[in-house]
């Protein structure tokens, strides 16, 4: 079939984007789904960072690619082998494709998921192919997934069925923003209630980990970020203290309000520099952890000493250390119980024709979640 899709050809055009068009917006063909995969009718796509890391060369990918990672959608045809779906079945995406049985996913580790890194490095799905072509010219599919697409064939290990009882574009956050975000509190960190959590970088995915901090039942949640609006955004949905990242004292205005640091700090900006504060104001005995991708080249300086004689730990958190098949549905119970209000933080709705726009609001940090809705 041929769909129209959002297609990377060129990476690291000047900004604005709106001008270079990184993204055009062509007509590819689209094969039906193989052996273990299925037909998607994409509903609603997420505007990551992680994709604007693909656009400025950050994390390079096989060109061209159709890009896209955090979505939802319903299942348009089945392929061969798919017997636990039926068509009309409503998805959330997952950014990387279990198998279920290698070493990582037989110890409940499905986030290092081998075979899934490979494909997802090899731009191809879950079984190795690709099933997308433009001009007789084969394109690669970002993270297995291909979100900003009218449709997308996908592997049958990167979706999970959710309940219809969700709008399909407040489920699209799930995928990435909130997966990783509430993860990283949930799994990386098990917060525990009354515990004291930091978060340093305030994005969409950030801002899941404040409100996954609040679900969990943590006493004191830190939001710190760069942008005053963002701190006030922060305290909105429910921070208990805000503070500025570009203070020169904020290390001891944290450590100050909570009384010798946070039990846990999580860093969400990607810049070396946001993970070295996180590190800062972590207590004696508490856990520093990272789920911001920084450029493969940056480096961060951790003085050895408070790490032995603190007992600090140090962890990253990748797709916020869930098995996606257990927890966007336990996510999107907390969703519809009121415990975890994601909707909060779309900023804005968009067509596909305004992506290159999009990224822009997204570089220049005006926005929290930005959905493409098909």
């Amino acid at each position: 079939m041929r769909v129209r899709s959002a297609i990377l050809r060129q990476m690291g055009l000047p900004k604005p984007y709106a001008k270079s068009r990184p993204l055009t917006i062509e007509t590819i063909d689209l094969a039906e789904p193989g052996q273990d995969e299925v037909l998607v009718k994409i509903a609603a796509a997420g505007v990551c960072h992680s994709d604007l890391s693909s656009i400025n060369g950050d994390r390079p990918r096989i060109l061209p690619c159709a890009l896209g990672h955090e979505a939802s959608g319903s299942i348009a045809a089945l392929g061969p082998g798919v017997t636990d779906l039926e068509v009309g079945d409503h998805v959330v995406m997952s950014f990387l494709p279990t198998c279920g049985a290698c070493p990582s996913c037989a110890e409940g580790r499905a986030s290092l998921c081998e075979p899934g890194h490979k494909a997802n490095a090899a731009g191809t799905l879950r079984g190795g192919g690709r099933r997308i072509t433009c001009e007789g010219v084969s394109v690669s599919h970002h993270c297995g997934v291909c979100a900003f697409s009218e449709y997308a064939v996908i592997s049958r290990r990167s979706v999970v069925k959710i309940t219809k009882a969700i709008s399909l574009a407040d489920a699209a956050l799930f995928g990435c923003a909130v997966m990783t975000g509430v993860g990283a509190v949930m799994n990386t960190c098990q917060v525990r209630p009354g515990q004291s959590v930091a978060v340093v970088g305030l994005g969409g995915v950030g801002l899941s980990a404040v409100l996954g901090a609040i679900a969990s039942g943590a006493s004191r949640v830190v939001a710190i970020d760069l942008m005053p609006w963002k701190l006030d955004f922060a305290r909105q949905i429910g921070a208990t203290d805000a503070f500025n990242a570009g203070d020169a004292d904020v290390v001891q205005k944290v450590r100050e309000a909570t009384g010798g640091g946070v039990d846990h700090a999580i860093e969400m900006a990607g810049v070396a520099k946001a993970f070295e504060l996180a590190f800062a104001i972590t207590r004696r005995g508490g856990t520093t952890a990272t789920a911001g991708l920084a450029h493969p080249d940056s480096r961060f300086a951790v003085p050895p000493v408070p790490l032995v004689g603190e007992e600090r730990v140090i962890k990253g958190s990748y797709m916020g250390s869930c098995v996606p098949s257990r927890d966007i549905p336990r996510y999107i119970e907390l969703y519809r119980a009121g415990r975890l209000p994601v909707d909060r933080l779309t900023s804005s709705t968009g067509p596909l024709d305004e992506i290159n726009e999009a990224f822009d609001r997204l570089d220049r940090g005006e926005v929290i979640r930005q959905l493409v809705v098909m």
